[in-house]
């Protein structure tokens, strides 16, 4: 038994010694020790590159600086991306018909108030004024004839009136005579033929005063009539004089004229084109242009008017404008829409709405051409 055991002992050890028995030869584990060593640390690579180490803490330092700080200050500012130079831009028509004879401006030019923009035929409106001064001229005349025809009534009536007097005074001799005649001939110291004669004269000259009152009376009818005609000349004289300032706008009208200092853009008017009343010649865009800054509700918290903006555009990224808040509009865009939103209609689904803010800016640049439409991205401090 000891001999087996003896003899089957070493190898029952081998394959236990075999397990506890590193895998790596001495040379490997040699190898890895050399190159642990020959690696540097965090510390001697610091050490080593201690320069650039100081660079980058510095960067990293000035980063964190410089986001804190444009944190601290960006905070204060509400902005949007949503923002629009707008302008009361309109069309520029005229108020007559007719050719065109001169067109004196073209695309996109600056004019003052009070320049040509265009001008229409203006022969026949010169005609009309014509026309209409002599209708005025005519008018005239009618109210100095029927002034003169009062003039001419008023001394036939004075006439008339003389004429009654006289009759009255004939009536009151003819009423003595026949009264005295009468008295004769109850007294038998006159004769009936006298009588007769007296009552006949008498009579005769009462027929002569009823004469004389109605030619007065007709003298007094006939001047009211000559009023109410000088009247009618004088209204159709306010007539041919309305007439009259009516053809003279109309050739005014004829030239059009600028309103107010902007631009002329979309011109469509060209000479010798026939245009009516109210027809579109060019598009016009004034000055005064400001920014609608579409905010949403969220961001109007703190926002007031006569904050201060500032100002990017679009188009010249490297010019900064400076303006003020105007005002804020009293509700949302969508609900001044052409067709509002209808929010008991439908599933409601709740959407943060935009509310146009009017910016006013301080000056705009003169050698840049700035019009509506044109995005801008304002930074208005609220705080």
């Amino acid at each position: 038994m000891d001999a087996q055991t003896r003899e089957r002992g070493p190898s029952a050890e081998q394959p236990q010694r075999a397990k506890e028995a590193p895998n790596t030869s001495p040379d490997q584990t040699r190898d890895v020790k050399d190159r642990s060593a020959e690696t540097p640390s965090l510390r001697d690579r610091l050490r080593e590159h201690w320069l650039l180490a100081t660079v980058g803490a510095i960067v990293l330092l000035a980063a964190l600086i410089g986001g804190l700080l444009y944190w601290l200050q960006v905070r204060h500012y509400e902005s949007t991306d949503d923002a629009f130079v707008a302008a009361r831009s309109f069309s520029v028509a005229s108020k007559v018909g007719g050719y065109v004879s001169d067109v004196p401006v073209t695309d996109n030019q600056h004019v003052n108030a009070g320049d040509l923009l265009a001008r229409i035929d203006e022969r026949d409106y010169r005609i009309a004024v014509d026309q209409a001064n002599a209708q005025v001229a005519v008018a005239k005349a009618n109210i100095a004839n029927v002034e003169a025809q009062i003039v001419s009534q008023q001394e036939q009536i004075k006439q008339a009136q003389a004429q009654l007097e006289q009759a009255q005074a004939q009536l009151q001799f003819s009423q003595e005579e026949f009264a005295r005649a009468e008295d004769l001939v109850e007294k038998g110291a006159g004769t009936v033929q006298r009588q007769q004669q007296t009552r006949s004269d008498l009579q005769a000259q009462q027929a002569n005063n009823e004469r004389a009152k109605t030619a007065v009376t007709a003298a007094q009818v006939g001047i009211k009539t000559l009023q109410a005609q000088l009247e009618g000349a004088r209204a159709q004289l306010e007539q041919s004089q309305a007439q009259l300032d009516q053809a003279k706008l109309n050739l005014q009208y004829t030239s059009v004229v600028a309103a107010q200092s902007g631009r002329v853009v979309k011109l469509s008017g060209a000479k010798g084109t026939f245009v009516t009343a109210g027809q579109s010649l060019m598009m016009f865009v004034p000055d005064e242009v400001w920014i609608v800054a579409n905010y949403k509700e969220t961001q109007l918290n703190d926002m007031r008017p006569g904050q201060p903006v500032e100002i990017r555009i679009d188009a010249y990224p490297g010019r900064k404008l400076t303006g003020h808040v105007e005002s804020v509009q009293p509700g949302s865009g969508t609900a001044f829409s052409l067709l509002p939103a209808e929010n008991a209609t439908g599933n409601y689904v709740k959407v943060v709405q935009r509310v146009p803010v009017k910016i006013v800016v301080d000056s705009w640049p003169a050698d840049l051409p700035v019009g509506p439409g044109m995005s801008v991205v304002p930074w208005t401090r609220v705080r």
